[in-house]
């Protein structure tokens, strides 16, 4: 399998670009501006990410017509300085003992409506509203849920090289036993992998045998794997600073001729979902391809969940392949397509790839065979 080369660093121009981006996101949505706490928007806006989470403010403002500000406290700066974005925005500190909602509120408009990110702590709103009772606020996500979800060519090349990697991690996992190992084990093999073959997080490693594969986010546990078993494998994390996320169904011996039916459906089913990725197309029109299959196949009730969520800084984010979702597909977005049958007590069957919407369809990410494998 080709190795995907390293992708170069996000510049301060690119960061620049992206604040920007969002600031006039946020006036055309009627805001007059965002609040970003630290988490996934921080660092895709900014490339700063605190190295401990406390409950000191620090905020980046966004505001259409007016310099982006990172309010962080003054220990913490000398950090922030070194993030690439940081060189595009002006940095305010504030130092234990003082108030830092009054170094944040005079960047505010005084009757503002804001977008707040949704890890924001409450304590540091509830501040906010102090200092500036005529100001409100809403869902960061709500208000403008696209923010993260049409990435540019080089966030795709980090996504590439993070469902490579994942890639590379399910092949060399056919090569264990599963036999006689428990869960656990197997989980410990997928984490391993992924780390060898250069992701830097672990986010995830599902291994749901036998019954346990009936619960789509099964943890592993300490069940022994049987010669018999089906076992789900879901597994990512991130690589460059982005997600991978992929699932593939193997058995342990051979199959019987139902788990095999359940399998080529779940394949078919996934298989469509992928095909109705379009320009223009609704969200739920992934969905509602992959559910059809299964539907039809009088499995319908044992479909449980939607058929894909989007992924970039996170492994889960919007859009949402549900239905309900109108929003149109449009070039650049990145999201799973992961149908699954659940037969509960019995076993489950789940099949992902990461996809992305080209200009004349869709590409993924993923390209491990999708037939089910034999496992010893």
């Amino acid at each position: 399998m080709p190795i995907t080369p390293v992708p170069a660093p996000f510049t301060a121009d690119d960061y620049r670009a992206r604040m920007a981006r969002a600031a006039e996101s946020a006036a055309d949505a009627g805001l007059a501006g965002l609040l970003v706490a630290p988490g996934p928007d921080l660092v895709y806006l900014t490339g700063y990410q605190p190295t401990a989470i406390t409950e000191r403010l620090t905020v980046l403002v966004l505001a259409a017509g007016q310099e982006p500000v990172l309010v962080v406290p003054k220990l913490e700066a000398p950090d922030a300085e070194r993030a690439a974005g940081v060189s595009a925005l002006t940095l305010r500190d504030w130092t234990d003992g003082t108030d830092p909602y009054g170094v944040t509120a005079p960047l505010l408009d005084v009757d503002g409506r804001f977008g707040v990110s949704d890890n924001a702590w409450a304590m540091h709103l509830l501040g906010l509203q102090q200092k500036l009772p005529g100001t409100s606020y809403t869902a960061l996500t709500e208000a403008l849920p696209m923010l993260r979800a049409v990435k540019d060519a080089h966030e795709l090349a980090r996504l590439e090289a993070a469902g490579e990697a994942a890639d590379q991690a399910y092949g060399e996992i056919l090569k264990v036993r599963f036999a006689g190992r428990k869960e656990t084990d197997v989980a410990a093999d997928l984490a391993a992998l992924l780390l060898e073959f250069g992701h830097s997080q672990v986010d995830f490693t599902v291994v749901g045998s036998g019954p346990n594969g009936a619960n789509p986010h099964h943890e592993a546990g300490d069940r022994t794997i049987g010669r018999g078993d089906m076992v789900v494998l879901d597994f990512g994390g991130l690589k460059h600073g982005y997600g991978s996320d992929t699932t593939r169904t193997v058995h342990v011996g051979e199959p019987s001729a139902e788990e095999q039916r359940v399998h080529d459906v779940v394949r078919e089913a996934q298989r469509a979902g992928c095909a109705a990725v379009q320009p223009g197309a609704a969200c739920q029109d992934v969905d509602r391809a992959a559910r059809a299959v299964i539907e039809e196949a009088g499995y319908g009730e044992y479909f449980i969940h939607r058929t894909g969520h989007g992924i970039g800084v996170t492994t889960h984010e919007p859009p949402y392949m549900i239905e309900g979702e109108e929003r149109p597909l449009v070039p650049g977005m990145c999201f799973s397509v992961e149908p699954g049958i659940y037969l509960p007590g019995r076993f489950g069957v789940r099949i992902e790839d990461i996809v992305t919407v080209t200009e004349d369809g869709g590409r993924s990410f993923n390209n491990t065979a999708r037939e089910m494998a034999l496992v010893d």
